[in-house]
């Protein structure tokens, strides 16, 4: 009787081949879904680690809520460094409600505040704001 293995070797069995593509979820509905779960984590990531940190004082010069679709409040900050110069004008954007209520009783009075702002770079959409400066604080200025 013949002995049913051949003389032959076996080769090993060969490691199983990584398809990336099912690995990273680009398949089927992974093809929609991975690409808005990175645009998600970015724009919470760029929402909530900020770049910069400062304050700037000034003459609020202008105020408002604004957009068609996403309503943001926006302003403009005079800022003179030496009188007589001409003036900086500083541009920002406020996404908490009881600051853009401060703001607004600002305007009603002398206009002279000191504003607390974070700068968050590369956030992907104007729906939070047209400016890379957000106001999260601001003092009235005698």
């Amino acid at each position: 009787m013949t002995d049913p293995t051949p003389d032959t070797p076996t080769p090993p069995p060969m490691a199983p081949r990584r398809n990336w593509r099912k690995i990273l979820g680009l398949t089927g509905a992974g093809l929609v879904i991975t690409p808005l779960l990175l645009i998600v984590a970015w724009t919470w990531l760029t929402l909530h680690w900020s770049y910069s940190e400062g304050e700037r004082a000034g003459t609020l010069q202008k105020f408002s809520h604004k957009g068609w679709v996403c309503k943001t409040w926006e302003g403009e900050l005079q800022i003179s460094t030496i009188p007589g110069s001409a003036p900086i004008i500083w541009e920002f954007s406020v996404r908490d409600e009881i600051v853009a209520a401060r703001l607004e009783e600002a305007v009603a009075h002398n206009g002279r505040v000191a504003l607390t702002y974070e700068e968050h770079r590369g956030v992907p959409t104007r729906c939070f704001g047209e400016t890379a400066y957000f106001v999260t604080a601001v003092r009235l200025v005698q």
